[in-house]
């Protein structure tokens, strides 16, 4: 080599290794947005196979929101559930007792779901479901939902008071519905109260899109969308489907 020619700057060795690494981190980031966004507009209609579950259904959402039910059964419902609302909501154009009249008319199976406030005494509960819901056969059996806890009850209600108002509850339903009631159980009630064990009743799980285990036994209802768009109305529901 000639006097005074310039040495070659030597490479730095793992440079183009870190940039294939960082080019490799990018790609995967891009595919797991692109993933995500498309399991989100999926579920937006998504719901099992009716083969695999061939009677389905849906929750539908408390409010003033217009819901066509004869839509909802053209697309594969045959039976939904209605949560009971409470106070001049429910008597208030398009709320519980009327979209209780057009599910019936609209020829679908009706089921009355009440929410279970730990807070609040099993009788007040009872009085509402008794005031707004008929004796009547042909009615689903009711479903009592088990989601919110009483960590924030004022005055504090322990959790053997919570456990002991709804075994009243259950049976002030009962009594007045004449068939065994539905726990749609959350898995933070269960967890706190291990209700699932403790309560000899037909089971309504949620998870979406993936079987429900968190109960420790086999469900009969199943909420495998829990926001399922549908041409029936402006809000999602809860899209259910019965264990065989």
């Amino acid at each position: 080599m000639a006097q005074g020619a310039k040495a070659r700057p030597k490479r730095r060795a793992g440079r183009a290794p870190r940039r294939w690494l960082l080019r490799l981190a990018a790609l995967l980031v891009l595919f797991g947005l692109a993933f995500a966004a498309w399991l989100w507009w999926d579920m937006r209609g998504w719901r099992p196979d009716p083969e695999l579950y061939p009677e389905q259904g849906a929750l539908v959402p408390a409010g003033p929101s217009p819901m066509r039910f004869e839509t909802l059964k053209a697309i594969g419902a045959t039976f939904i559930y209605l949560p009971l609302a409470q106070g001049p909501a429910a008597e208030a154009p398009g709320g519980f007792a009327d979209r209780f009249a057009s599910a019936r008319k609209a020829g679908l199976k009706v089921g009355v779901v009440l929410p279970f406030d730990p807070c609040l005494g099993a009788d007040a509960q009872s009085g509402v479901f008794a005031q707004m819901v008929p004796r009547d056969s042909g009615l689903l059996p009711p479903a009592i939902a088990l989601e919110g806890l009483a960590d924030a009850c004022d005055p504090k209600v322990s959790d053997a008071a919570v456990e002991s108002e709804l075994m009243t509850l259950i049976n002030q339903i009962e009594l007045h519905a004449g068939k065994p009631v539905i726990l749609k159980l959350a898995p933070a009630f269960e967890a706190r109260h291990r209700t699932a064990s403790a309560l000899a009743r037909d089971l309504w799980l949620a998870r979406d899109r993936a079987r429900p285990d968190y109960a420790g036994r086999p469900w009969l209802l199943w909420s495998a969308n829990s926001a399922r768009v549908t041409e029936a109305g402006t809000e999602p529901v809860e899209w259910v489907v019965v264990q065989k």
